[in-house]
């Protein structure tokens, strides 16, 4: 807000020139000057004065009220500067999913807040080609997950692998599976559940566009929730298909692994961070890129070797 104009309100609230000089920190003769000015520019008298002090005029009141939702405007704008340089500075748009979540970026994401409380964070948590879709549409800077192979051509994405991951299964205590090893095809005789299986509209980023699909398993429950895959599970005889990195995880929400017959390879995946190459020159970007890997790293989440 203009200098006069805060000379100003603060003469109207103080009552008189002695203690909006005190709390301006300000000299007397060019406060009085100022205001003087101000009167003489709008042609009114906006102070009443008298030895008591001063009083405002019913221009002042009108000045007054004015001066006040000015300067609530001009800090709203200040304000919304500070969010918006945050934002382009600090604010990040990450995908995920759920594994990724619990075990790399929910941390990353809590620190991030804390060194930058001003700064917007959007996390979206779902399936690799929702991950995908957001990616390519400009929704979120990266996603953390697993390698998507067979891309569409011409689909421009750097991939930064991490590591290895392997498919798990998970039933409720007491359930049949829980006693020995079994093989697989054993294990998908019974019904199963699977978290974030892709839509229609995202298999279109594949070519052949069945990377993923849920369906072709005969799965008899799946919910881009894995918590409701959960439920389901510690209700049923239904088995959870998921990378085994969530063991622990799984353990504590009442659910236990299943053996597999050391016969039998599960199926095993890359993961790793997914950003397209024009997003790798922004800094901020790239300094993202660089914690989570140290994150992982750190945390030796997923082994080193590759199919």
């Amino acid at each position: 807000m203009d200098k006069v104009l805060e000379q100003f309100v603060a003469m109207a609230e103080a009552g008189s020139l002695v203690a909006a000089a005190e709390v301006l920190h300000v000299s007397q003769p060019p406060l009085s000057y100022n205001l003087k000015r101000l009167e003489q520019t709008l042609g009114v008298t906006l102070f009443e004065r008298s030895p008591r002090g001063v009083q405002l005029t019913r221009y002042g009141e009108t000045l007054y009220s004015s001066a006040l939702f000015m300067g609530r405007l001009y800090s709203n704008a200040l304000a919304t500067i500070a969010s918006q340089k945050a934002e382009d500075e600090e604010g990040i748009s990450i995908g995920t999913g759920y594994s990724t979540w619990i075990l790399i970026l929910r941390d990353y994401v809590i620190d991030h807040h804390r060194a930058h409380p001003q700064a917007p964070i959007n996390v979206s948590i779902g399936n690799m080609m929702r991950c995908m879709d957001q990616l390519l549409a400009g929704d979120i800077s990266l996603f953390i997950g697993h390698r998507i192979d067979r891309l569409k051509e011409g689909l421009k994405v750097d991939f930064i692998p991490l590591g290895m991951a392997q498919d798990g299964y998970f039933v409720r205590r007491g359930h049949p599976l829980q006693d020995g090893a079994h093989h697989e095809a054993d294990i998908r005789a019974f019904p199963t559940t699977m978290a974030y299986p892709p839509d229609a509209r995202q298999k279109r980023l594949i070519a052949g566009g069945t990377e993923g699909d849920a369906s072709r398993f005969g799965h008899v429950f799946t919910s881009n929730s894995l918590e409701a895959c959960i439920d389901f599970v510690r209700t049923t005889e239904a088995v959870l298909i998921h990378s085994t990195v969530l063991s622990s995880h799984f353990v504590k929400e009442g659910l236990v692994p299943v053996q597999v017959h050391p016969d039998d390879n599960p199926r095993t995946a890359v993961m790793g961070i997914h950003v397209l190459p024009e997003r790798r020159a922004n800094p901020k970007v790239q300094a993202c890129i660089d914690a989570l890997i140290a994150q992982s790293e750190r945390l030796q989440l997923f082994p080193r070797k590759t199919p």
